[in-house]
This record gives C-alpha cells, structure tokens and sequence, in this order.
C-alpha cells in the first residue's frame, strides 16, 4: 500500500483540515478549560453548602459550651442533610465525634488526612472521592473547619456515589451548543474554502497551460466564482492575454525584420556587450570572409581581424564610458577590387552593431554616370560646335557665294539632327534608368512592327543593296512598351545599315517560343566585329570605328537603348559573330512583362 501523502490533495482541502484542525483544537481545549472551571463551580459551592453546616455546627458547640455526645447527636439527626457525616477532630488529629459509627473513639488519627491539613493550615479545606478508612466501602466528599477559640475541626462529607459525582460533573448543555456550532462553522467553512479552492483550481490549471504554452479558451472567465480571487484570476488572465497578444505581435515583428535582415542588401552583425552573437545575416558573412581573406568558423572571430582593427578600437575607448546619445563610427574599406563601408553604432546596453555596404556597383555606377556625363557633354559639343562654325562663316562672310551659303546651312541642319537625334536616344534611356514604371504598357503585335520598320527604311536598304529575310510568324503577341519594342528592331536595322556594309542580307527570325519568352534572332552577313569588341557594344558612346560611326551620324547609344529595351522587357542579349561572316544579336523578350 502507497502512504497517504497530504501533498495530493487538493489546495481547498488542504486549507480546510489545517483550519479545521486548529478550530477543533482551540474548540476541545476550551471545552476542557470550561469543563473543568464548571466542575471546580460546583466543588467550590458544595464545599461552601457544606462549611456553612459547619458554621451553623460551631454555633450549636458554642450555645453548648463544648462537645456532648448525645446534644450532638439530636442535632445533627434535627438538622442533617440526607447521608450527611459528620465528624469532629481535634488539632491533633484525634477523632472526638463520629455520627455514622458508634466506635469513633477507635478511629485512627486524622492528622494526616488532606482536609484536616488544609484546614489547620488555611483555616478550611476538602477532599474528593477519598475512600474512607473508618467505614469500609465508602468513598466521601469532606469538607473541614478549623475553629480555633473551640480547638475543634469540624468536618462534613457527603458519600461520593453517583448522585453526587453526577451532581459535581460540569453542565454538557453547552458541550452540545458548542459541537454544534462547531458543525455549523465546519459546514460554513467548508462551502467557502470550496469556492476558494475552485478559484485556485481554475488558476492553476490555467497557469499550467500558460507554462506549456498551450491556447486558452477565454470561456475559462465565466467558470470563475463570484468572489475576490475570482475577479483577481479574472484579472490576472485578461492581463496574460494580453501580454500573449502583444508578445505574438511581437515575435511577428521580430521574425519581419529578422527575415528583412536575412534579405537585406547590407550585412549586419548584432552582438552584445561581450562581443557575442545575437543576430548576424548571411551577406555579414560573406563580406567579412572577402575582407579577412579567410572563412571564420564563428562570427565572434571577426574581432581579430587586422582590416576591422579601427572599429575594436573604438569599442575599446567606449566600453563602460557610455554617453545618452549613441556613439558611431565609420571606416571605408577596399580590399580585393571591392569597396565597403563599415559602421559600427553602441546602443544603450552597451550592445552594438556593425554593418557592411558593398559600394563597389555604387562606385561603379557613379564612375559611369560621370562618364556618361563627359560623352555626353562631348557628343554635344560636336554638332553644337559645327553648327556655330558654319554660321559664323556665313555671317562673318557675307559676300559669301549663295551657293556655299546653302551648302554651310544644309550641313547645320543635318547636325542639328544628328543633336536632335542624340537628345532623344539620351531621353528614352533616362526615363528607362529613373522611371521604367511609368513607361506605357499594352498589347503588341511585333509582326507588324516589324513590317513598318522595313517599310520606314526601305530606301536605305535600297541604296546599299541589302535584303531582308522577315521569317517572323504573323502573329507574335506580347504585352509590353510599344516605343521600346520599335527602338529594338528600328536600332539593330539601322546599326546593320551604317556599319555592315553593301550588298548583304539581314535574317530576323523568332527561332523558339515558350510559356514565358519569345526567342530572338537578327543577323546580317556584313563586316562583322571584331572579337574584342563583341563585350563592349552595348556600353553607351562606345564605337568600334570613332571616326567612322560620327561621320555617319550614329549617336553612340542605339545599342544601349536596345540591351536596356530587352531587360525593361524581361529578357537578356548578346552578339556573336556568324560563322561565316557577319553579325548575330540572339536575345530573348518576355510574353507579358506584368504577369
């Protein structure tokens, strides 16, 4: 058998034995206490019914002048109580009087007897349920005297059978009263230990749950009893959802910018003020492995790092000199042909970050930009600069002969052209660059397209004897910028015109088609490129022939504007030349750019 554990019962139980048994406890001890003050009452009032005999004896000793056997005797037959005794001895404890044995005067010495004592030495005593020496059999309740001016003790007793021990046991009415309203506090007690324990339960249980975590239904609040801890657990489950709300809105946000750290363009480092790891994204890794040249088994490796030295510095000059703002540092790095810019930021527990840019296409771009600014500035200044030369001839000059001054003006008007031209082609590859969004989309017929472009520049094509092999579907459907599909195959046809020569063929083929793309060819069998130009034709102003490419008139960004076209619409480009001569330019353009 498994001992009984007071730790399994429930809490309400618990609380109602340890109360119960502390009331029962004080109840029993002061049922005793009164029960024994009850019984001492009633010893104490027959003790003072049977001194006042003893008073009364005295004075009839007294009206007698002394102790006279039979005088003694018609008294206290006159005057006794029923199976009243009574007995006079001397201080010296010698018995001088007895009613209820003749032979009194063979009666032992008294001198010892409790009573006798008590009364020689305090002036009265008693003694209970005392079995008598002098009468075999009997056990009395005595009560002596002492009366000095007589030198006699005069002792009554009354025999000590059931009537009188019933008469001495204390009132049981109020034990009775006491037990049941005893009952009555147990029941009371225990209805209100049961709701306080049903609250107790109900929170218990509910903490249990809040511990593993699991869902709490909110109909928990109406089970709660209509008492103070019942409105506190109340309470106390509203103020947990709470904080489970807010704490599941939380850890959302916290996943969001854990998941926009992981994709973020910027590597990041998060690390307390012991230097180590709270959060650290993959492109940190990556660039702190480009920077010190090796792969770190940990990110807390990083502070050994020669190249990130200025940023342990600064660490050090701030650790435990924390001021209210938060204190930066910023360092730019170049190693292995890459740029990065390295911030490191304390915050207010002494926990910081360091981040990483990689500047390298940023720099690239900004060279770019100021190349592009300088080649345009430059193809500007070509026609910009011929067309004031010829009309400062002619103004200067002005005997100058009309035909000449017609010939000067034909020559500005096709530079101003060529600026116009250029101004354009500059104008749609910005819009491409700053806004690709705002470009107009629809649905195109590409087929179409094509025809009018060869239908546009068929004198061209004419003067230079080239012809064009169109073997595009009728139908080739795409949603996209009807301009940028047109400046596509008008820029590679005039590309093909300029620069690959006379009496060629140019092929445009759609030689594939999937779910997504269309697959693109547009060849000719001209000069071709050579090799170490083929990567470099797209670059915008970039010509193989300088001098050639301006004496035609090309604005130096056709090509550009068609490899931007073909990305705007989702797709790629490259050149080749043909096997057999000539050029090739494969690419591939995206059925519907919004889908």
């Amino acid at each position: 058998m498994t001992k009984f554990s007071y730790r399994i019962l429930p809490f309400s139980q618990r609380l109602f034995l340890s109360v119960i048994f502390l009331f029962l406890g004080y109840a029993v001890c002061f049922m005793l206490f009164q029960y024994k003050r009850e019984k001492a009452y009633k010893i104490e009032l027959l003790n003072t019914q049977l001194q006042n005999y003893n008073n009364q004896l005295c004075d009839f000793l007294a009206d007698h002048h002394g102790v006279n056997s039979d005088s003694m005797q018609s008294y206290v037959t006159t005057h006794m109580m029923p199976n009243l005794r009574v007995t006079l001895i001397e201080p010296s404890g010698k018995v001088v009087y007895d009613n209820t044995n003749a032979n009194w005067k063979s009666f032992a010495n008294h001198s010892s007897r409790k009573e006798v004592q008590d009364a020689l030495m305090y002036g009265s005593g008693y003694s209970i349920s005392r079995q008598s020496e002098s009468i075999q059999g009997e056990e009395y309740f005595y009560s002596a005297r002492y009366y000095p001016p007589y030198r006699i003790i005069i002792r009554s007793a009354l025999p000590y059978n059931l009537s009188l021990a019933e008469h001495l046991q204390a009132d049981s009415g109020y034990l009775w009263f006491a037990l049941i309203i005893c009952l009555v506090l147990i029941f009371i007690f225990y209805r209100f230990t049961r709701k306080l324990g049903k609250s107790i339960t109900k929170l218990q249980q509910f903490a249990m749950k809040a511990d593993r975590n699991e869902p709490i239904d909110m109909d928990i609040l109406q089970t709660f009893p209509k008492n103070e801890l019942g409105e506190i657990s109340q309470h106390i489950i509203k103020i947990y959802k709470r904080l489970h709300r807010a704490k599941e809105a939380l850890y959302i946000e916290r996943e969001k910018l854990i998941s926009h750290l992981q994709t973020s363009h910027e590597g990041l480092g998060v690390f307390t003020k012991e230097r180590q790891e709270i959060l650290v994204n993959n492109l940190f890794t990556q660039y702190i492995n480009n920077i010190s040249d090796r792969n770190l088994r940990s990110s807390n490796e990083i502070f050994d790092i020669p190249e990130l030295q200025p940023i342990i510095e600064f660490l050090n000059r701030n650790e435990g000199n924390f001021s209210k703002e938060e204190k930066r540092y910023a360092m730019h790095l170049n190693k292995n042909a890459r740029s990065f810019t390295l911030e490191c930021i304390i915050f207010q527990d002494m926990s910081f970050e360091i981040s990483i840019n990689d500047i390298t296409q940023e720099e690239e771009q900004a060279h770019l930009k100021r190349q592009l600014t300088q080649n345009i500035a430059h193809e500007l200044k070509t026609p910009v600069s011929s067309i004031q030369g010829y009309l400062e001839t002619i103004i200067s000059n002005p005997n100058i002969p009309q035909e000449n001054v017609r010939v000067f003006l034909e020559r500005s008007y096709a530079q101003s052209n060529r600026l116009t031209f250029l101004l354009r082609d500059i104008s749609v590859l910005t819009r491409m660059d700053e806004a690709p969004e705002l470009v107009e989309k629809e649905q195109v017929n590409l087929s179409k397209i094509v025809e009018n472009i060869l239908n546009e520049v068929a004198l061209g094509l004419e003067e230079k004897h080239i012809t064009v092999v169109n073997k595009l579907p009728s139908e080739v459907i795409l949603t996209g910028s009807s301009s940028l599909l047109y400046s596509i195959f008008r820029n590679l046809t005039d590309n093909a015109i300029a620069y690959a020569g006379n009496d060629i063929q140019i092929t445009i083929n759609c030689f594939r088609e999937d779910e997504k793309f269309y697959y693109f060819s547009f060849s000719d069998t001209g000069v071709g490129v050579p090799e170490e130009h083929l990567n470099r034709l797209f670059e915008r102003f970039y010509r193989v022939d300088k001098g050639r490419s301006r004496k035609l008139g090309g604005t130096g960004l056709g090509l550009a504007i068609v490899k931007n076209a073909v990305l705007f619409h989702g797709g790629t480009i490259f050149a080749k030349n043909m096997p057999k001569g000539g050029l090739e330019f494969v690419f591939t353009l995206k059925k519907d750019i919004q889908g």
